[in-house]
């Protein structure tokens, strides 16, 4: 079959591949019918992430199941099902509570070993997924395969800095970074009550974006004196740092107010980071971090995205077949997209 491959720094290949077959009894094969390219992807194959070349890439997906082992309940073959970007057992203490990123078995679809044992990743014909009956879920009636495949990953970090930043009706937030999770994050605060979101991106067409969507827009020289007038001095009541990086959230940290909240949603690689600890002591900052769980989270944002109160499609850039994506992940790596779906 084929699948999409990291072939280097900077580069990907559409190669042929091992089908995948069923390994263990809570194993589920889906035929891939709609993938993605993310933030995270792109940071794989920049470098930044030590990956060996071969790694099959990409962690959302919408498909039909194929083939089911003999533990696995709710999920049967022909159904269309949605996909979270990483497995988790569904049993544990972690799992129990929701926390499935900290699941002791969690698997992070395509990514080499940088979160965990490697898995085979979804910008391929077929995927096969652990845990299925945890990981997977149907597609409920009416619900569009382009726009629950951001439930998957990009809308659940969203709306997870929402929900950790407990935006709250009235309150001012700051989403550096215009992105596909930073827009997301940006419709997650307006659906659940912010007076006023300003997204920051040095480009003018993200920006742009944003604003057709109902943010205010700024670029990162002209955040600060914006968010001072939306606030009457004080700052803003949360600030979400959806890029990662050091720059990005010592930005985020000088817009948030007294007793304010910083999230960050975006990927972090540094082993360490310079926190102003005595302006957060004295300003009682908040200082959290998010990565967001499709499996916690399907129940409550895939009713929103059929019922058309959250769009995610409008940050679809384009729409690309399997054998077009490496040039594909060129224009995104030049900022030319925000988000490109592969139609597999």
């Amino acid at each position: 079959m084929k699948a999409v491959v990291y072939a280097g720094p900077g580069r990907v290949s559409v190669d042929d591949v091992a089908e995948p077959r069923l390994e263990e009894p809570d194993d589920a094969l889906v035929r891939v019918t709609l993938s993605a390219i993310c933030g995270t992807d792109l940071h794989l194959v920049s470098g930044h992430v030590d990956i060996e070349p071969g790694t099959g890439l990409g962690h959302e997906f919408v498909g039909e199941v194929v083939a089911v082992g003999s533990a696995v309940r709710g999920i049967r073959p022909g159904d269309t099902v949605l996909g979270s970007d990483f497995t988790a057992c569904g049993g544990c203490w972690w799992c129990r509570r929701g926390d499935h990123w900290e699941c002791p078995e969690r698997q992070f679809f395509g990514t080499g070993t940088s979160f965990g044992k490697a898995l085979a990743g979804a910008q391929a014909e077929i995927v096969r997924v652990p845990h299925a009956s945890t990981v997977l879920c149907p597609l409920p009636p009416g619900c569009p395969a382009d726009g629950a495949i951001f439930v998957g990953d990009a809308l659940a970090t969203g709306f997870a800095a929402a929900e950790r930043g407990r935006v709250a009706p009235g309150d001012t937030v700051v989403v550096m970074g215009g992105g596909a999770v930073g827009q997301m994050a940006s419709l997650a605060c307006q659906a659940v009550g912010a007076a006023a979101v300003v997204v920051v991106d040095l480009v003018e067409g993200r920006r742009a974006l944003a604003a057709r969507e109902g943010a205010l827009s700024a670029t990162p020289e002209e955040v600060d004196g914006l968010v001072r007038r939306l606030t009457a001095g004080r700052g803003a009541d949360v600030a979400i740092d959806a890029v990662g990086g050091a720059r990005v959230l010592e930005a985020a940290l000088t817009l948030a107010r007294p007793r304010g909240t910083v999230v960050s949603v975006g990927a972090h690689f540094d082993s360490s980071f310079a926190l102003p600890v005595n302006r957060a002591f004295a300003e009682e900052l908040t200082l959290t971090f998010a990565i967001g769980d499709a499996m916690r989270l399907r129940d409550r944002l895939l009713p929103l995205v059929a019922a058309g109160v959250i769009d995610p499609t409008v940050v679809v850039t384009e729409r690309v077949a399997l054998a077009d994506v490496p040039a594909a992940y060129e224009r995104f790596a030049r900022h030319e997209a925000v988000k490109i779906l592969i139609d597999m």
